[in-house]
């Protein structure tokens, strides 16, 4: 499977309160910590240069916090600087983005 990251850069992280918001280029992925535990991840496939939103989810005991739509606009930020599409193929993704106009420009 082709990567459209930029390997080599730096991983981007958001430090927000205790959890940490991560951009995971080489596991596809943008995931969030608490901790240094795995609470939260959004993955995406790398499918003919465009970025297919498979999977959003967060542990329990941490959702309604706004984690999720983070996880997911981290990958449409990181796809907004690499000039990458997405295709929202999770539920929650096409929640977040299908019908926004603020979106547009990725979809």
């Amino acid at each position: 499977m082709e990567n459209s990251c930029r390997l080599g850069e730096k991983p981007r992280n958001i430090q927000e309160n205790e959890l940490v918001y991560v951009f995971e280029c080489e596991n596809n992925r943008s995931a969030v910590y608490d901790k240094n535990v795995l609470i939260g991840r959004c993955e995406f496939e790398v499918i003919n240069n465009v970025w297919n939103i498979t999977h959003t989810i967060v542990n329990p005991g941490y959702e309604g916090r706004g984690i999720a739509r983070k996880l997911v606009t981290m990958i449409i930020d990181e796809a907004r600087k690499n000039n990458i599409k997405i295709n929202p193929i999770c539920s929650y993704a096409q929640k977040v983005m299908l019908g926004k106009e603020e979106y547009k420009d990725v979809l």
